[in-house]
């Protein structure tokens, strides 16, 4: 105990260790996390011996935190801010309130602390960040001695574990198990259903643990008995630039496949394209022939911002038809990356300024195209110039007071640097050559930022959690549960009754508003699909940018 006590860096880097190994136990489909284990370690690692941290590195990681998360939600949280999406912001409208609403009456019934209410909150809503910018808010309380900030700051640690814990678990089983029955649907079933209607496909749609077997885009070399006489650029035109040819051998020699080259006899050439027609191409040019060396030619992959603005909102068959390049220079897209999640690059997909596509095609093509439609994707290092700049005006204006019918509201810096990063993030999409910021390293950062903070906070808590549990152990369970249960009921009705929401999507949707991922987890499970996933990502982009905010919200009006 006096090792630990003696080395505080010894016992937050044990805390994360055994929190994250806790964290990964598992009872049927739920598992507690990293931050809940790391949570509980700590708490009772505080509790047994005397630790003490400097108050600046929760701070610090906390920043870190919240900055990294409003930066990888920005370019889908903006992007969600339209008509389509505002059926969808009701329901994270709908938890704003019922978790606001509850949190503050059972403070008023119950006479419960500042601390105790917000950690009720931020446990039932599962939502870690809201430990964060309410603890910060307590600090900053007027009226408060140091002695009582550190007793209501420990309360938000211990009522979040306990409310954390049967939130946790309401959720997964409400949304995977009984709001199926709820809506009197198969989510099996009618996930596919839902996926083949979106595709406009009679096929099945994919499995949420299946790959296509089959690889879209393809070469084949064919033997030239049927285009004697015809020129590439004609060969070409027959499938509406669908397959471009790139190479041509005439005996030993090597050719190069100019549009008014002639086709000859017992050529062989290779075309590139989608699968179906560059096979279809062996009908027009002759038969399919083993790969031949030396009939092959190179292709470059490129992955590109699309940053002009006359593309935005235009399908990739639109965007191919006004860019005739793509069919001159043999270019074609395999991917579409919008944030973190992989959309079909078929020729329906709508693609929006700041998505990334992945180009595939020669060189001297994709160099042309590229210069017409956006940029090379810059995100191979941390631009930590941006990153710095991101969170130093975060912090500041965090600082920021407001008040409201006499109640001073001020964001701090968790709240500061969550805006800074949904707006920071939202630039970098908009053109992507500065500000870079890896997916993994932002994940990374962000999971890590999260995980100290929390560990500092347990550590530091851990003498205030026993009395706390002695006095409201019964009403901590009942409120993790309440308050999940009557704003996910509330948005199954309004969401299907009102809203008309797809059924597997508003699963999703309310799981997402929850920010459970290990909720949506289960559904997917489930449903072995990925389509409740649609619904997840924008509430969850929503929610993770509104919930930390009622933490300072409800510390304020409490603390008035």
């Amino acid at each position: 105990m006096g090792v630990l006590s003696d080395h505080p860096e010894l016992a937050l880097f044990l805390c994360l260790a055994l929190g994250y190994l806790l964290g990964k136990v598992r009872v049927g489909p739920i598992t507690l996390g990293g931050i809940c284990g790391t949570l509980i370690v700590s708490l009772l690692l505080g509790a047994w011996a005397k630790i003490e941290l400097d108050a600046d590195v929760k701070t610090i990681f906390f920043a870190l935190f919240i900055f990294a998360l409003g930066y990888m939600a920005g370019p889908q949280f903006f992007a969600n801010l339209n008509r389509k999406s505002l059926r969808f912001f009701a329901l994270c409208f709908i938890e704003l309130v019922s978790v606001l609403g509850l949190a503050y009456l059972l403070a008023k019934v119950f006479d419960l602390d500042v601390g105790t209410a917000s950690g009720i909150l931020a446990g039932a809503a599962t939502e870690s960040a809201v430990v964060g910018t309410a603890t910060e808010a307590i600090g900053k309380l007027p009226d408060l001695t140091a002695e009582q900030i550190s007793t209501y700051q420990g309360h938000v640690a211990t009522a979040y574990t306990v409310c954390y814990l049967f939130g946790l678990v309401t959720i997964v089983i409400y949304t995977s198990q009984i709001m199926p029955m709820l809506l009197r649907i198969n989510l099996r079933d009618a996930s596919r259903e839902l996926w083949e209607k979106m595709r406009g496909s009679g096929g099945g749609g994919l499995e949420s643990d299946e790959r296509e077997a089959l690889p879209g885009l393809v070469g084949r070399t064919h033997l030239v008995t049927l285009a004697d006489g015809r020129t590439v650029g004609d060969l070409e035109s027959a499938f509406g630039g669908r397959v471009t040819v790139e190479a041509v051998q005439r005996g030993s020699k090597s050719l190069t496949p100019a549009p008014d080259l002639e086709l000859v006899l017992s050529d062989l050439v290779l075309v590139v394209g989608r699968r179906a027609d560059a096979i279809a191409a062996g009908r027009v040019i002759g038969p399919e022939t083993p790969g031949i060396p030396g009939v092959d030619t190179p292709l470059a992959t490129s992955q590109v911002a699309m940053t002009d603005p006359s593309v935005a909102g235009k399908t990739l068959d639109s965007i191919r038809s006004t860019h005739p390049e793509f069919a001159r220079s043999g270019v074609y897209v395999t991917d579409v990356l919008r944030g973190e999640q992989h959309l079909p690059a078929n020729g329906e997909t709508v693609v929006e300024r700041g998505d990334v596509v992945t180009l595939v095609g020669a060189r001297s093509g994709l160099n042309r195209i590229v210069a017409k439609i956006g940029t090379v994707a810059k995100n191979d290092s941390t631009d930590f110039i941006y990153l710095g700049l991101g969170i130093a005006l975060g912090s500041l204006i965090g600082q920021l007071v407001v008040r409201l019918g006499g109640v001073p509201l001020s964001l701090g810096t968790g709240g500061g640097c969550l805006i800074s990063g949904l707006l920071f993030g939202w630039f970098r999409s908009r053109r992507q050559t500065f500000g870079a910021f890896p997916p993994q390293a932002a994940t990374t950062i962000k999971d890590m930022g999260l995980a100290v903070f929390i560990a500092c906070t347990g550590l530091t808590s851990g003498p205030q959690a026993w009395p706390l549990l002695k006095e409201y152990g019964a009403l901590l369970p009942f409120a993790g549960i309440a308050m999940v249960l009557v704003p996910a009921t509330l948005s199954l009705v309004v969401g299907r009754k009102l809203l008309k929401i797809e059924k597997p999507l508003l699963i999703g949707a309310i799981a997402g508003q929850q920010c459970s991922t290990p909720a949506i987890t289960s559904v997917t499970q489930v449903a072995q699909s990925s389509v409740p996933m649609l619904g997840y990502t924008i509430t969850y982009a929503l929610s993770n940018f509104l919930l930390p905010l009622t933490g300072p919200i409800l510390v304020g009006v409490l603390g008035a």
